[in-house]
């Protein structure tokens, strides 16, 4: 390089500095040796130490997610397969509700059935009682009612007649009575 002293007297010294080293074309091929070292160094160091690692990096990670994913399509089915043992459990409990709640309806069907019949029988044997007494009353009565009208008889037509027997009313009692 040319020194300043020397730049100042020499104006060609000084146009050949004032040009930017790396564009100065008398030292392009020395350039041009370096680019193609450098590429070559920074390749083989790319492709025998960078790129495998990223390549191990990457098939570890790809090997991680596949493991997670089976992990977790596992833990799906697993989640499948309680959710339909779950269902499955509520339907048979909902059956034997039902069927509890069917049986208890039977069973108080049942009683309420065999009261009603005892009920029923309690009322058909009073009702039949009842009649029973009617029947002996009526029976009673209408033998009282041929002695009343015969009584009746007797003074209505003791008043209007006089004295009739006894005999006599009761035959004609029992004449319009018949």
């Amino acid at each position: 390089m040319a020194t300043p002293a020397a730049i100042g007297e020499n104006g060609a010294a000084g146009a050949a500095a004032d040009v930017f080293p790396p564009f100065d074309p008398a030292t392009f091929p020395s350039q041009l040796l370096w680019l193609a070292i450098s590429f070559a160094a920074l390749y083989f160091l790319m492709s025998k130490v960078a790129l495998p690692k990223v390549g191990s990096t990457i098939e570890k990670r790809q090997s991680t997610i596949d493991t997670d994913l089976a992990a977790a399509d596992a833990d799906r089915q697993k989640t499948d397969a309680a959710i339909a043992a779950y269902e499955n459990a509520l339907a048979e409990a909902k059956a034997n509700a039902q069927s509890i709640a069917n049986a208890s309806r039977e069973a108080s069907q049942a009683e309420l059935t065999a009261k009603r019949s005892a009920a029923e029988a309690d009322l058909a044997g009073k009702v039949s009682a009842a009649e029973a007494r009617i029947a002996a009353t009526k029976a009673e009565a209408l033998t009282h009612v041929d002695e009343i009208a015969a009584e009746t008889a007797q003074a209505v037509v003791s008043q209007i007649v006089g004295e009739v027997s006894s005999d006599s009313i009761s035959a004609a009692v029992a004449k319009v009575k018949g």
